[in-house]
């Protein structure tokens, strides 16, 4: 989505660029430099502490918001809905609460709101709320507008959740010829998860720092992984959790770039036209465009069972599947729950099964002492309040 609607000499000159871009040589996969990667394990507490002060006053101060990217529908899953609307609560051993991922990143949010407040006594919980721009697509605008109205905005106000929509592009064939839907009208397709940048420019919406949250599929780098240094450590040991922090100037800067580079990836996929379903190119940005314009970048590497449980693939398959997330999260809850004092205690393997914290009673793990010391929680269940 651009500041105007492209006119065919743009989107001649658009689907030109990009696809001669293809047969360009690409840059050299290097190492990042070990100075420019941080890691939580190697932090001590007090740094931790000190971190997590500063975040909760960042966000006591208005200085953050939340962008999720919701423009995918969950055909993985079985599903026509918006991916956000998916739950697992009929799988074997889950907990009874049955919330979707939107339900489960709603209350995430409430809680460290509500946290942050509490962090500035003398500011109270009302006076720092955290807003969520939720990006859809044509695809998924109305269901999703209608399951948060349906649901009551999962607690939050309405006017603190903004919707808005990213753009579309023409499906073009290989010699780059726009594929017909009707005898009156081209096919289109999203323009990817880095349309973000774009759109986020049209609406106007770039008034505050974004923390971006994205339920994406990573790029897998199993290819890479083989090569280690001398000391035993992979040279290429890091998957991007689509976790970023980008400046207001910078989100500007991509937005504008991408615009005037004209450049987009091509995706083959089967299109639907008048002749049929036929094989075709759909003209899409990625989230990971806006780095080649980043002047400097800086990698924080966290716990991958504490951070990152993928949600793509349906149930069945071997990895990133519904039960495979949930089973993610009931261990690090259970091991949230034992360290705040509580005995776990299960009738089926514990690999299976565990204890789900609603996230209104704790976000990372904190102030559980009080709900869970002395107590026995025979799994599976819910701590709720």
């Amino acid at each position: 989505m651009m500041d105007s609607p492209p006119t065919q000499l743009n989107l001649g000159c658009i689907i030109r660029c990009s696809l001669e871009s293809q047969g360009l040589p690409t840059a050299a996969i290097e190492p990042v430099p070990g100075e420019d990667v941080s890691s939580v394990e190697g932090r001590t507490m007090e740094e931790r502490v000190r971190w997590w002060k500063m975040g909760l006053k960042a966000i006591s101060e208005g200085n953050l918001a939340v962008l999720l990217l919701s423009g995918g529908q969950g055909t993985r899953l079985g599903s026509s809905d918006p991916k956000g609307c998916f739950s697992n609560h009929k799988a074997l051993y889950w907990p009874s609460s049955g919330k979707s991922l939107f339900q489960l990143q709603a209350e995430r949010i409430l809680c460290v709101q509500k946290l942050a407040a509490h962090s500035m006594k003398e500011a109270p919980v009302a006076s720092v709320p955290i807003h969520w721009y939720i990006m859809t697509s044509p695809f998924t605008d109305e269901a999703t507008r209608n399951y948060f109205e349906s649901h009551k905005y999962f607690g939050f106000e309405a006017e603190h959740v903004v919707f808005f929509q990213q753009g579309t592009m023409p499906c073009v064939s290989k010699d780059g010829r726009f594929i017909m839907e009707t005898p009156f009208s081209v096919a289109k397709a999203p323009d990817g998860n880095g349309g973000v940048y774009s759109a986020l420019k049209t609406f106007s919406w770039i008034a505050m720092e974004l923390t971006m949250r994205w339920h994406i599929p990573r790029k897998r780098l199993e290819s890479l992984l083989g090569e280690a240094k001398e000391t035993g450590r992979l040279r290429y040991c890091w998957s991007n959790v689509c976790l970023h922090m980008f400046t207001l100037d910078f989100l500007n800067q991509v937005a504008n770039g991408l615009e005037k580079d004209s450049i987009f990836q091509l995706a083959e996929k089967i299109i639907p036209s008048i002749h049929g379903h036929t094989v075709g190119l759909k003209l899409e940005q990625f989230i990971f465009d806006a780095f080649p314009y980043a002047p400097s970048t800086a990698l924080f590497e966290v716990l991958r069972d504490e951070e990152f449980a993928l949600v793509k693939n349906a149930n069945g398959l071997s990895f990133d599947t519904p039960d495979s997330a949930r089973l993610l999260v009931l261990r690090l809850h259970t091991r949230w729950v034992v360290a705040a004092g509580g005995l776990v205690t299960h009738s089926v393997p514990l690999y299976a099964t565990g204890v789900e914290v609603s996230p209104l009673c704790s976000y990372a793990g904190e102030n559980l002492e009080a709900l869970c010391r002395g107590r026995t929680f025979h799994t599976p269940c819910e701590i709720s309040f």
